[in-house]
Parts: C-alpha cells; structure tokens; sequence
C-alpha cells in the first residue's frame, strides 16, 4: 500500500480544494492503472463500503451516495462520493454526470480535502477498464471501436492504450456521427499520443466497424442494445462501462452468451442491466461469471485463456476504487 503522509493528514488545518486543473496535472492513465493495480488487493480487506445509496430524482434524474472508511490506523481515510446523473443535460450543452468527492481524516473526522468527483470518476472508470483489458485483451490488439463519444471516450482510448500500446486505429462511433468526428479530430490533433502512429475515425454505423476491434468499448446511456454479439470477432474484448440500472444495456445477449463474463465487483451482478437481464432469461447464470478485477489481480482467476476466446468486462464502479483514485490525488498534491 502506498504510504500516506500521517504527519501532514494531522496538522492540517483547514480543508484543501484540489482544482480540477491540479487533478490533471496529478493523475495520468497509466500512473492510476499502476496504482490500482498494485494497492486494490490490500485495500480490499480494510476499506468498508457499504452498498451505494441511488435515489431517483426524476423519471431521468438520480442522486447516488457512495461512501467508504478504512479500518486501519496506517490508511487514515474516509472517503464520500456524492454524483448527479442528469442525461438531459446535453441539449445545454452541460454534463450528465457531475458531483464532488470529499475525503476526511478516519482518526479525528477532519474534513481533509475535496475534489472535483465528476473528473476522478472519468479516470478512475477508465482505468479499471484499461487494468482489465492487461488481462482480458490480447496482447497483439490494434484496433479499438469506441461506441461513444461523451466525456468518458476520450479517458477510455488513454487508458486502453495505455494497458495495449499495440492499438494503432480507433473507430469512434456516436449516434449523433458529427460528435464522433469531432472527437476523432480532437484526438488527432492532441499531442497525448506522441510517436503512437495512433489514428481515429468517427463513424456512424456500428454495425459495419464493431466487428474490426479487438478490443470494443462502450460508454454510453443506453437502453437498447447496440452491440450485437454475432459481430464481435473471435478474439475480441468487449468493455461495457455504461449501464448502472436494470433499464440501461450496451450489448445483446449474444454478446454474454459468445464471451467469458467477467466483472469489476460483484455489484455488477445486480445493477447492470446487461447482466440482470441475462440472468432473468435464462440466458447465462451467476456462477457461469468468469472472475471480478480483484481476483484477477491477485491470480485468483484465470483471465483470457486463448487468443480465439471472446472476453467481456462489465464494470459498475466502487467507492474502494475510487478511494484508491482520491488517496493518491490527496497524497501527490500534499507532497508538491
């Protein structure tokens, strides 16, 4: 586990606001994949997380609670996670995710710092995709679909090609296809892919690209399956990051059928809509799942067993994850 500075978490006198400016200028892709790769299995067995809390706000709109503590003197955290899910926001041109996290002293409950939870959440998310694709991707793949082109996109391609620096093409697919091609070009004019050779396209038909990519991540709200299973190629991973109710899905049950299921935490097993569904309809059972991130870490399970298999990764997010993201914000900050 990472040191942390007991010295500075108890002097402290006052709150610290850790600017969305300051978070970027902290966290890379590949530095928080490292970090949670190394640091989950001991976190695991002292951060306490109970269930979230989800309250419906509106038929569209939801408040989510998601609180963690540790229990042990040498990680002296509590950590909360308050975020707003408001998917109409973009006709204003707003985010449709946006929250704070606050992080306190778990020795004297003093208030230590707060950040700004919608940006963490973006690397954080795409990091645990970007970690399980080092076990679930083949080591040769070169082409990613990216179906969606909101906020997270762009963090999933850095942190795909940060755990498969093999990838060499990504097609972005949105259904509003001008989106996609505005991100294509934004991420072929950025200097974040230096020497990579990396190229994007923005495309507006699934159908006729989802079938290239060796590994096809999905970020979106979706209530209608977009991934069709009988065009995943042999060898694919597929990566669904979108859906967090039993309403939403990404893919189809054929997706689930042709693939090895595998999950972030066992939460996802009751709150992703593609997995519920499933499990609902006979389609696949709850002891067919292949193995969570935390198993694969530790070599508990069994990842990607052949270059034919077709691999799934269903992530719903948790705060153990998420304070993993915070303490290492909090700690790099106090330490400059």
């Amino acid at each position: 586990m990472a040191s942390t500075n007991k010295d500075q978490i108890t002097l402290s006198s006052s709150p610290i606001f850790i600017s969305t400016e300051n978070l970027r200028t902290i966290l890379t892709h590949q530095t928080l994949i490292n970090h949670i790769q190394s640091n989950l299995p001991k976190a695991s067995t002292f951060l306490q997380t109970p269930i979230r809390q989800h309250y419906n706000l509106s038929p569209s709109s939801s408040l989510l609670l998601m609180p963690s503590w540790s229990s042990t003197p040498s990680f002296p955290y509590i950590g909360v996670k308050l975020v707003t899910h408001f998917p109409e926001n973009s006709s204003q041109n707003l985010p449709g995710v946006q929250g704070s996290y606050v992080l306190f002293n778990s020795t004297t409950g003093q208030t230590l710092a707060s950040m700004d939870s919608t940006e963490l959440t973006l690397y954080r998310t795409s990091c645990v995709s970007g970690l399980a694709s080092k076990y679930l991707a083949r080591d040769d793949s070169e082409i990613l679909v990216m179906v969606g082109a909101g906020a997270l996109a762009p963090h999933l391609i850095k942190a795909h090609f940060s755990a498969r620096p093999s990838l060499k093409r990504v097609f972005i697919w949105n259904r509003t296809v001008e989106k996609a091609k505005t991100l294509a070009k934004k991420l072929s004019e950025s200097d974040e892919f230096p020497l990579s050779g990396l190229s994007f396209e923005g495309c507006g038909n699934l159908d006729e690209v989802v079938g290239f990519g060796d590994i096809v991540s999905c970020a979106t709200n979706s209530e209608a399956a977009l991934v069709k299973g009988e065009r995943l190629k042999v060898g694919a991973h597929l990566d669904l990051v979108g859906s967090f109710k039993h309403s939403m899905k990404e893919c189809d049950d054929e997706a689930l059928k042709r693939g090895k299921v595998f999950v972030d935490n066992e939460a996802a097993l009751v709150e992703a809509g593609e997995l519920v569904g499933a499990f609902e309809r006979g389609v696949i059972k709850e002891d067919e799942i292949g193995g969570n991130l935390l198993e694969l870490i530790r070599g508990d399970k069994v990842g990607r067993s052949s270059s034919e298999e077709i691999t799934v990764f269903k992530s719903v997010g948790s705060a153990v994850v998420d304070m993993l993201a915070a303490q290492f914000v909090y700690e790099t900050y106090t330490r400059t």
